[in-house]
C-alpha cells in the first residue's frame, strides 16, 4: 500500500469520478498489489478525486474487500462482463482505468474483457502489463481489440512502446509510457533495518515476490556455496508466498525443493524462506535491510516487473538477468546483468559489489535518483494527465456525414414534437426544475425561470395550432404559478420554491423577474382568449417600470424581448415604448463601452444566455440598435462555430458543408476577453438563444444563412456537436443538461428540455411557410 505522503498539486481538469478495473487485495496477485496502489495513489494526489474499484475473481466465491470495491465479478462468467458494463455506466464514471494482464479474464487470451470494454460509455485507458514479443493469434487480437476499444494505453518501458507499435500496429500518439509506480521511502543505510530480522552484521540478499519457478532463485542457491565462502555471513532473504495456482496444483513443491536445493549445497543456515504474501509496510523493512537485491529470472520476455521497479527506486545495488525490463531499468550502471541461468556470473557479481563498497553505493545513488520519477505521487499525476487527454480527444472526434436526423445539407427535417417530459415534469404546482436522469428530482423545487419559459412554450405551441387540451391546463398552471411568484411589496418576482410549496426568498434573481416579464409579454401579444390577456396585462404593467432600476444587461434584454411581443398588439403604449428606448440604450452604451474589433460584445465576459443580448437589439425597432445587434450576434456566431475541418469524400462525393458544428462558450469558467474560452460544459440554453437570434436575425434581413445557422445549431441537439452524442432523448422527449469534455450529463432537467422545446417550436414556425410552399410545388408538379 502507499504509504502517507504530501499531496501534489494536479490540474483542475483531470477527471474525479474515475473507476479501475483489475483484481484486488486481498487477493495475491502483482496486479492486485498495481491496482490497489493506483486506486489510493489518485484518491491522495488528485484534488477531490473519488476513484473506486471493479474487482476481477479467480474463484466464484470472490474476496472480502475493502470499501473501495464497489462491484466484483467472476472471470469465466461471460454474462458478468456485460453486467458490470452496464453497472459503470450506470454511476456517472468519467474514465475506466483497465488493468490487463492475460491471466484475470476469462476467455481465449482473456477476450472476455472485450465484452465489458464494448459495453462501456465512456473513455477507457488500459495499462498493458504484458506484451508479448511472439503472441499466438488469440493474444494478438485480445490486445489489439482493447487497444482500439481504448481511447490511450500505457505502457512501462520504450520497449513495451516499440512491441506496441511493431507487433501490434497500436499508433504511437496513442500510447503513454509511464513507469511503474514505486513507494516514496527515504536513501538509508541498509543497517538501519536490519535488527528488525535479527540479522545486524550480516550481508543480506534479497529476492522477493510471489515463488514460482519462472523466478530462477534456484541459480542464487547455486551461487551461494562461492559467496559463502568469501562472505560468511552472507544471507539470501527469499520474501513471498507461494503463488497461488501453483498451491492449488502442487502445493508448497516447489518451496520444498528450494529449501532442499540449499541443504544440498551445504548453505542451508544462509537462506531464509519468508512464505508470507507482505503488506507496503514490511515490504519496505525488507527492502530497507537488503544489501542487493537480485532478480534471477529465466525468461527474457517480461517486459515489466514491479518488484524490480521497487527495488531501484528505493536505491538497492541490484543483480538481475537481462530481461526487458531490466535491460532498460539497470542501464547506465544503475545494477549488473548477468546472463540468464548462470549462477557463476551471479556469484561473481555478489562478490564484486559486497568487496567494493563505494561502487556499491555509487551504483545504489544513481538507481534511486533516477527512481525519484517513479514515485507513486509523480506517476499517478502522469496517469491523471493521459486521462484528461483521452477525455479530451472525444472533442476531436470526426464525424461523419449523413449521422445526423436530417442530413447536414440543409434540409428542412425536423424531429416530431414529443412533449411527454414536460408533462412529467409539471405537477399542480408547476415545473420541477431538475430532475435525476429523466425523473423528477423534487427535492430541488420549482424556479420562477423555468416556469416563465414553460408558458412561452404554451402559448408558442397554441399559436401553432397545437390541439391538446392538456396544453390549456399546463398554461394555467404556470400562470398560477407566475401569479403567486410575485411580489406586490417588491414589484419583482420571488424565483425559488420549495417541494412544499415554501419560497426560500423574498426577492429572485433579477434575472428572473426580467424572464418573467418577457413571458408575459408573450402572452399579450399571442393569446387569444381575454382572461389571460386581462391577468397578464395587470402583472406586465405594475412589475415593468422596476426593470430601469436594474443592472443586468441579460435582464434589460429578456424585457425588451417581452416589451416588443407586448408591442405586437399594443403598438402604441407609450410607457412600454418608453422603457423600451430606455432599455436599448443601456444596452447599446454597454457594448460602446466595451467592443473593440476583436471583441464585438457587450460584457467582459461571453457567460450564459448570449444569444437574448443581441435578439434584444435585433427586434427593437431601431436601425442603429438593429446593426449593433447583427454585428454582435454575426460576432457569437463565429466565436461559437467549430473550425472547419479538411473536406472529407464518402461514396465518391467530396463533403465541404459539413465540417463545422456549433459549439457553444462553457458554463465551466465562460470566455472572458482576452483568455482561453470555456470548452465545457456546454449548456442547451445557449442553443436555444442562439437559435431565436438567429431567426431573429432571418426576420429582419431576409437572409436565408440565418436560416441555416439556426438549423445548424439546432442539430447540435441531435449530435452535431464536439462529441457526436445526441442530448435530445427521443424515447423520454427531455433534453439532457448539457455537454460535458467527455459525455453527456444524463439528466432531463427543466432548463434543458425546455430549451430544445422551444428550439423546435421556434423553428417549426419558421420553417412551416417554406414547407407548405414546397408541398404546393410537389402536389402542383405531380398533378401536371
Amino acid at each position: 500500500m502507499i504509504p502517507n505522503a504530501t499531496s501534489a498539486s494536479v490540474r483542475k481538469q483531470n477527471p474525479k469520478n474515475v473507476a479501475f478495473i483489475g483484481d484486488y487485495l486481498p487477493r495475491q496477485c502483482g496486479i492486485a498489489t498495481f491496482t490497489a496502489d493506483m486506486y489510493q495513489s489518485y484518491a491522495r494526489f488528485v484534488p477531490d478525486a473519488k476513484p473506486w474499484v471493479v474487482s476481477v475473481n479467480d474463484t466464484v466465491e470472490g474476496y472480502d474487500y475493502p470499501p473501495e470495491v464497489r462491484y466484483d465479478f467472476y472471470q469465466h462468467d461471460l454474462e458478468a462482463y456485460r453486467k458490470t458494463a452496464e453497472f459503470l455506466n450506470s454511476k456517472n464514471v468519467e474514465v475506466v482505468c483497465l488493468q490487463h494482464e492475460y491471466g484475470i479474464y476469462g476467455g481465449p487470451a482473456g477476450n472476455y474483457i472485450l465484452t465489458l470494454l464494448r459495453g462501456l460509455t465512456m473513455p477507457i485507458i488500459s495499462t498493458f502489463h504484458t506484451i508479448l514479443k511472439n503472441p499466438d493469434q488469440d493474444q494478438l487480437l485480445t490486445l489489439k481489440a482493447i487497444a482500439d476499444l481504448s481511447a490511450r494505453v500505457v505502457c512501462m518501458s520504450e520497449k513495451g512502446r516499440q512491441f506496441l507499435t511493431t507487433i501490434y500496429e497500436i499508433p504511437d500518439e496513442k500510447i503513454d509510457v509511464i513507469a511503474h509506480g514505486i513507494p516514496d521511502m527515504p536513501f538509508v543505510d541498509p543497517h538501519f533495518y536490519k535488527d528488525r530480522f535479527g540479522l545486524e552484521g550480516k550481508q543480506i540478499l534479497l529476492t522477493f515476490g510471489l515463488l514460482s519457478p519462472n523466478k530462477g532463485i534456484e541459480n542464487v542457491i547455486n551461487a551461494l556455496p562461492r559467496i559463502v565462502e568469501q562472505f560468511p555471513n552472507v544471507v539470501y532473504m527469499v520474501l513471498g508466498a507461494t503463488h497461488p495456482h501453483l498451491i492449488r496444483h502442487e502445493g508448497e513443491a516447489y518451496r520444498d525443493k528450494l529449501k532442499q536445493l540449499a541443504e544440498d549445497n551445504g548453505v542451508r543456515n544462509n537462506v531464509q524462506f519468508y512464505n508470507q504474501f507482505v503488506e507496503l509496510e514490511d515490504l519496505l523493512e525488507f527492502l530497507g535491510a537488503a544489501d542487493i537485491y537480485i532478480t534471477p529470472y529465466l525468461n527474457p520476455a517480461q517486459i515489466t516487473s514491479g518488484t524490480l521497479a521497487y527495488s531501484v527506486g528505493v536505491g538497492k545495488a541490484v543483480i538481475s538477468t537481462p530481461y526487458w525490463h531490466a535491460e532498460e531499468l539497470l542501464a547506465d550502471d544503475r545494477g549488473r546483468l548477468v546472463p540468464f541461468g548462470d549462477s557463476g556470473a551471479i556469484a561473481d557479481e555478489v562478490i564484486n559489489l559486497l568487496s567494493d563498497e563505494p561502487t556499491r553505493h555509487a551504483m545504489r545513488k544513481r538507481a534511486y535518483l533516477m527512481g525519484r520519477s517513479m514515485t507513486w505521487e509523480h506517476v499517478i499525476n502522469q496517469y491523471a494527465d493521459s486521462f484528461a487527454q483521452a477525455r479530451k480527444e472525444r472533442m476531436s472526434a470526426t464525424y461523419t456525414p449523413g449521422l445526423y436526423p436530417g442530413g447536414l445539407g440543409g434540409g428542412l427535417h425536423l424531429p416530431t414534437l414529443k412533449l411527454d417530459h414536460l408533462y412529467r415534469l409539471t405537477d399542480s404546482t408547476g415545473m420541477i426544475q431538475h430532475a435525476r436522469y429523466h425523473l423528477p428530482f423534487y427535492e430541488e423545487g420549482y424556479c420562477t425561470d423555468d416556469n416563465a419559459r414553460a408558458l412561452i412554450l404554451t402559448l408558442l405551441l397554441k399559436e401553432s395550432g397545437v390541439h391538446d387540451r392538456r396544453i390549456d391546463q399546463l398554461a394555467d398552471t404556470y400562470m398560477a404559478f407566475l401569479n403567486y411568484a410575485y411580489s406586490d411589496e417588491h414589484k419583482q418576482f420571488r424565483n425559488f420554491m420549495s417541494y412544499d410549496r415554501r419560497w426560500l426568498e423574498d426577492v429572485g434573481s433579477e434575472d428572473s423577474t426580467g424572464r418573467t416579464i418577457w413571458a408575459l409579454g408573450t402572452c399579450i401579444g399571442r393569446t387569444d382568449e381575454h382572461n389571460p390577456l386581462v391577468w397578464a396585462m395587470n402583472v406586465f404593467e405594475q412589475v415593468l417600470p422596476t426593470i430601469l432600476t436594474m443592472r443586468s444587461p441579460r435582464t434589460w434584454a429578456f424585457a425588451l424581448l417581452g416589451i416588443h411581443e407586448y408591442l405586437k398588439r399594443f403598438s402604441d403604449d407609450r410607457l412600454a415604448k418608453n422603457i423600451c428606448k430606455q432599455l436599448v440604450d443601456k444596452l447599446m452604451f454597454r457594448f460602446s463601452e466595451t467592443a473593440t474589433p476583436d471583441w464585438q460584445w457587450f460584457e467582459d465576459t461571453v457567460a450564459y444566455d448570449n444569444g437574448v443580448l443581441c435578439h434584444a437589439l435585433i427586434v427593437s425597432g431601431n436601425e442603429e440598435a438593429i446593426a449593433v445587434g447583427m454585428k454582435a450576434l454575426t460576432w457569437l456566431m463565429e466565436l461559437q462555430t467549430s473550425k472547419p475541418q479538411p473536406p472529407v469524400t464518402q461514396k465518391g462525393n467530396l463533403s465541404t458543408d459539413n465540417r463545422t458544428h456549433f459549439q457553444p462558450i462553457g458554463s465551466n469558467g465562460f470566455h472572458s476577453k482576452g483568455l482561453h474560452r470555456a470548452e465545457f460544459d456546454q449548456q442547451p440554453l445557449e442553443a436555444y438563444s442562439s437559435i431565436s437570434a438567429c431567426l431573429a436575425a432571418w426576420r429582419v434581413t431576409g437572409d436565408t444563412d440565418w436560416q441555416r445557422k439556426a438549423m445548424r445549431v439546432f442539430r447540435w441537439f441531435t449530435g452535431l456537436n464536439d462529441l457526436g452524442l445526441p442530448l435530445y432523448d427521443s424515447l423520454t422527449g427531455g433534453c439532457r443538461d448539457g455537454l460535458h469534455i467527455d459525455r453527456v450529463n444524463q439528466n432531463q432537467g427543466a432548463e434543458s428540455t425546455l430549451s430544445y422545446l422551444l428550439s423546435l417550436a421556434e423553428l417549426q414556425q419558421a420553417f412551416q411557410p417554406t414547407i407548405e410552399k414546397s408541398i404546393a410545388r410537389s402536389v402542383a408538379s405531380a398533378l401536371s
